[in-house]
């Protein structure tokens, strides 16, 4: 477990370069930083400090740069963030070593047009690469303030497509009693056996969050499977959010932020955990 003196500790984004390395965001009361930490194994982790803030004097604003999503891509550091606080946008930062950030100047992912289901902001972005191309699974809110998940592509990972037929994972009906009717995403995908795999963040009419699972053929088309996974110790009783994924030969890797109180963005006494997925098929 990842734990510290801040308020909340989530959104954990992890790689492995040889070692295991995690940048995770970090509320300090009022703004959302990025932070790095080392690690052997993925569980027992030593900090490095924080290494990604917000410029107020840009289009970032000064409540966040955090929430993101980490590459290794030709012996650099990328990573792929939120920032803005009415209406969030996503940016991108690359590093040789993952301590000093250069930023790119304007976003990378802007909200879409009036009237388009992600024209209220975009946030939590989940980056894969695959042939060759980049993928962005990210977070998108309509004027209604609906969250749903949609997708982008690059070829360089600054320039991105997004798809038209998007949403490619919708909210569904208010009312429902559903796990994920107040809201989805912080979506995190992986490829193995077969399929595409995704967990995310489903968020109840209570706040109660816990993590949902879907599966897709080509990474665009999903169905939804499979109960909510909560949380099963006090750390974690109320909220269960922000999973990163890393599929190796022999076992499927899983960490994610927690907390004990129900709240829609922090003070949720959010930490970090550490699990293993097994796909049974």
């Amino acid at each position: 477990m990842l734990r510290g003196a801040a308020t909340d500790l989530l959104n954990p984004s992890v790689v492995r370069h040889g070692a295991f390395f995690n940048l995770y965001s970090e509320f300090d009361g009022n703004t959302w930083h990025t932070a790095l930490a080392g690690s052997p194994d993925g569980i027992h982790w030593m900090k490095k400090g924080r290494v990604l803030s917000p410029d107020h004097a840009t289009w970032e604003g000064d409540y966040i740069a955090a929430n993101g999503s980490a590459l290794l891509e030709s012996g650099k550091w990328w990573y792929w963030y939120q920032a803005g606080k009415q209406i969030p946008k996503i940016g991108l930062a690359r590093s040789d070593y993952g301590l000093t950030w250069r930023k790119e100047p304007q976003p990378v992912i802007p909200p879409g047009p009036r009237g388009s289901w992600d024209e209220r902001g975009v946030a939590d972005p989940y980056v894969l690469k695959l042939g060759g191309k980049f993928y962005i699974y990210y977070l998108g809110q309509n004027r209604a303030r609906q969250q749903q998940i949609g997708l982008a592509r690059s070829s360089d990972g600054v320039h991105w497509t997004k798809l038209r037929s998007n949403p490619i994972l919708e909210a569904p009906l208010s009312g429902a009693g559903l796990p994920d009717e107040n809201g989805l995403g912080e979506p995190a995908v992986w490829q193995e056996k077969g399929w595409y795999w995704m967990l995310y963040t489903g968020r109840s009419k209570n706040e109660q969050r816990g993590l949902l699972a879907a599966r897709s053929h080509d990474g665009v088309h999903w169905e939804r499977i499979g109960e909510p996974v909560r949380g099963n110790a006090a750390w974690d009783s109320e909220v269960v959010c922000d999973a990163t994924v890393i599929s190796e030969p022999d076992r499927t890797l899983l960490w994610f932020g927690g907390g004990d109180q129900a709240k829609p963005s922090e003070h949720l006494d959010g930490q970090i955990g550490m699990g293993t997925i097994e796909i049974v098929q």
